[in-house]
C-alpha cells in the first residue's frame, strides 16, 4: 500500500501490520470472549429477574447497568477480533469494560447500609445513609473521570490528546481504588466493633446474622470488594503504562486479572443475592431513605429484645471468633 494512498482505516491483515495498526497489539481471542459474553449475558439475566423478584430496584440497577457495559465491552472485543483495525470496536471495549464495574460497586455500597442495620447502627463511624451517600457520590465522580477520560482517548486524533485522556482515566481509577481501600477499612472497622460489642447489636436479628444465608451475602460481599479491587489496581497500572505497554497488549494477563475478577464478584452478589437473603420488606425498609418511613422495623422481630439468651448466644460467638 502507498504512502499516498494510506488510510488505518483501509487497513486488513493482509496489508497492515497488527502491531504497528491494530487498536491493540493482539487479535482477541474468540473462544475466550465468546465465553466471557455468555458468562455476563446469563448473569445479567438473573440479576434482573432477581431484582424483579425481591423488588430491590435500586440493587438491581446498579448491578443491570454494569453487567449490560461489561456485556458491551467482550462485545466490542468480539468486533476487535474480526476488525482489529476498527476504531469504533475499541471504544465500545474501552469504554465499556472501564466503566462498568463502578455500577458493581455502587450496589455493593448500597448493602451496607442493611447490613449496619441489621447489627447496630450505633456502632457505625456514620449513620447508614451517609455512608451509601458519600460512596455512592464517589462512585459517580470515579465514573464521571473514567468516562471523560475513556471518550477523550478513544477519540483523540494525537498523541496530546490521547494521553489526556489516559490521564483523566488514571484519575478515575485512581480515585475508585481509594474509594474501595476505604470502603473495606470502614466494614472491618465495624466487624471489629461488632466483635467487641456483642451486647450491643440489634437481638432482633439474631436468627438472620446467625443464619448460612446471611453470613453467605457477607463473605460474598467481601470477596466481592476484594476481586474488583484486584480488577482495578490491574487496569491503573495498565493505563499507567498506556495503550502502548506491556499490560495493555497482553492478553493472557487480561483474562485473568479483568474478565474473571468480575466474574467472580458477580456470581456470588447472584448466588447471595440480598434479596433472597434479606426479603424484599427488610431490603427497602432497612436501607437508604432521604425521609423518615412511617413503617418501623419492629415489623422483623425475631426474638424478645430483652432476651438475655440472645445476648448470651452474641457472646459466646464472638468469644469463639477471638
Amino acid at each position: 500500500m502507498s504512502n499516498s494512498t494510506f488510510d488505518p482505516k483501509d487497513c486488513t491483515l493482509a496489508t497492515c501490520s497488527v502491531k504497528e495498526y491494530g487498536q491493540i497489539q493482539y487479535i482477541p481471542s474468540l473462544p475466550g470472549n465468546v465465553i466471557y459474553t455468555s458468562i455476563f449475558g446469563v448473569l445479567l439475566a438473573s440479576q434482573l429477574f432477581l431484582g424483579i423478584k425481591h423488588k430491590t430496584y435500586g440493587y438491581m440497577v446498579g448491578m443491570a447497568a454494569g453487567l449490560l457495559l461489561e456485556l458491551l465491552g467482550y462485545v466490542g472485543r468480539l468486533m476487535l477480533h474480526n476488525n482489529i483495525f476498527d476504531k469504533n470496536s475499541f471504544i465500545i471495549y474501552l469504554i465499556g469494560l472501564t466503566i462498568g464495574p463502578a455500577f458493581l460497586t455502587a450496589s455493593i455500597y448500597l448493602c451496607l447500609s442493611r447490613i449496619i442495620t441489621i447489627y447496630s447502627v450505633e456502632l457505625s463511624l456514620l449513620k447508614p445513609k451517609w455512608i451509601t451517600l458519600i460512596f455512592v457520590f464517589c462512585d459517580f465522580i470515579s465514573l464521571l473521570l473514567q468516562a471523560a477520560g475513556g471518550a477523550i482517548a478513544s477519540t483523540s486524533d494525537d498523541d496530546a490528546s490521547n494521553q489526556t485522556g489516559v490521564n483523566v482515566m488514571i484519575a478515575g481509577l485512581a480515585s475508585q481504588v481509594i474509594s474501595l481501600v476505604i470502603f473495606a477499612s470502614i466494614c472491618g472497622h465495624f466487624a471489629w466493633r461488632v466483635l467487641k460489642n456483642p451486647s450491643r447489636l440489634n437481638h432482633a436479628f439474631l436468627s438472620l446474622r446467625m443464619s448460612r444465608r446471611f453470613k453467605g451475602m457477607l463473605i460474598a460481599i467481601a470477596i466481592s470488594t476484594l476481586t474488583i479491587l484486584v480488577r482495578s489496581v490491574y487496569r491503573l497500572a495498565e493505563l499507567q503504562q498506556g495503550f502502548d505497554g506491556k499490560l495493555a497488549n497482553n492478553e493472557l494477563e487480561f483474562m485473568i486479572l479483568e474478565g474473571p475478577m468480575i466474574f467472580i464478584a458477580v456470581a456470588l452478589l447472584t448466588i447471595w443475592h440480598p434479596g433472597y437473603v434479606l426479603g424484599t420488606k427488610l431490603w427497602n425498609e432497612a436501607g437508604f431513605h432521604l425521609r423518615k418511613q412511617k413503617k418501623t422495623l419492629a415489623d422483623y422481630k425475631e426474638v424478645d429484645t430483652s432476651s438475655q439468651e440472645a445476648i448470651a448466644m452474641e457472646q459466646q460467638n464472638a468469644d469463639r471468633m477471638v
